[in-house]
């Protein structure tokens, strides 16, 4: 079979109209056998020919009908690659979680860089809901003023809440990082259902929680063995673009007798899973292991903390020391360490308690969660505002 031709796509927000041209493009490109990759107008030179170059080097094999990207460890972008059917098989029951109908305006306040949001652009194409997307590249009401459904991360729901939420919205997916349930509570207050999952761009979706825990996805199967969550189901990628030396690694997908996984920590609780972040994220310090995640949660519950990122320092003897970096909750002042350390006391065992603070406005991805790495980079380099001990 003839490998497909990936088109590197450079989108540029401008309104409805682009959204318009940019659902006829990605028609076309498809049309023609030629698989779309969506990037970002504000990416760097270099990332943009950084993509160029993956495209060139490696065509995709030929039942791929979409390629996403997800960050590399290096930090050049890891490009997966899956069939059409592998989110088209999705599309109804998705459909069915939110009661979308005929005429339903969908709300999509990450760019079509990012897979949550270009999941739905492939849904439009296939007769799912109008999209829209923002005007520019920050998000306004005004954007979404139409939007029935919406489509996007907790961080995305809560600013559009904050702003003003559009009068006929009725139901929110939400993935892409953990979802406090106060913030399902201030939705259900305006009348707006929400409905949580988790997934992996990998892996698509996996399980949703509609508030009484996570179920896996109909046509999900799961396992959890040594703690690390495996799945089943037509919705898993094909794998990854093949890289030429230098760029990204293999990624975290793996395959064993067609179960896969990304290296998840969970459990079964009942009929429940229960998600407790990336393996490889955790944190050894002394005799303990931190689940960022985990502290992460329990920092976004203090008064004037909008977001928390949680990394391990190197400390010779120990081997890490948690750290925490504090984005100030909108329109507050910034925390100061004394405080956050007596809300950790009560919220935390002593050894998740970060013994380190910093604070700045965190770098997000195209999806709109904190960025990571580049957190990581920045505290290295000495480029965020510590605290005090």
């Amino acid at each position: 079979m003839t490998p497909r031709e990936l088109v590197p796509v450079r989108y540029r927000p401008a309104g409805p109209e682009a959204t318009t041209l940019l659902l006829e493009h990605l028609s076309a490109l498809r049309a023609a056998g030629a698989v779309p990759l969506v990037g970002d107008d504000r990416w760097s030179t270099r990332q943009w020919d950084g993509i160029d170059e993956l495209c060139a080097a490696s065509p995709a094999p030929a039942e791929t009908g979409w390629a996403t990207l997800t960050s590399g460890s290096s930090g050049f972008p890891r490009i997966v690659l899956r069939s059409a059917s592998s989110w088209s098989a999705s599309f109804e029951r998705f459909a069915e979680l939110v009661g979308m109908h005929d005429g339903d305006a969908l709300a999509l306040p990450a760019p079509p860089a990012a897979s949550i949001s270009l999941f739905s652009l492939a849904h439009a194409l296939e007769g799912g809901p109008h999209p829209l997307l923002p005007s520019g590249h920050a998000t306004s009401a005004g954007d979404f003023a139409d939007a029935t459904l919406f489509h996007g991360t907790p961080q995305a729901l809560a600013r559009l809440l904050d702003e003003e939420a559009p009068p006929r919205l009725r139901a929110a997916l939400v993935g892409g990082s953990r979802l406090d349930p106060a913030l399902r509570e201030r939705a259900a207050d305006r009348g707006i259902q929400v409905v949580s999952y988790y997934g992996a761009a990998e892996l698509s979706v996996v399980a949703v929680d509609t508030g009484s825990g996570y179920l896996p996805f109909p046509g999900v199967d799961v396992d959890v063995r040594d703690g690390l969550l495996w799945v089943r189901s037509l919705y898993v990628a094909n794998g990854y673009l093949s890289h030429p030396a230098g760029h990204a690694g293999p990624g975290p997908l793996r395959t064993v007798d067609g179960w896969h996984t990304v290296g998840d920590r969970a459990e079964l609780v009942g009929d429940r899973l229960v998600f407790g972040g990336r393996a490889d994220g955790a944190i050894l310090t002394a005799s303990a292991t931190v689940v960022p995640e985990d502290v992460e949660s329990a920092l976004r519950l203090v008064p004037g903390v909008g977001d928390a990122v949680v990394l391990g320092i190197p400390a010779p003897g120990i081997g890490k020391l948690v750290a925490a970096v504090i984005e100030p909750a909108t329109g507050t002042a910034w925390p100061d360490a004394a405080g956050l350390r007596r809300a950790a006391g009560e919220l935390l065992s002593p050894a998740h308690r970060p013994r380190r603070w910093f604070t700045t406005t965190l770098p997000r991805t195209a999806s709109g969660k904190p960025a990571r790495a580049e957190i990581a980079r920045r505290l290295a380099a000495g480029e965020v505002a510590a605290l005090g001990r």
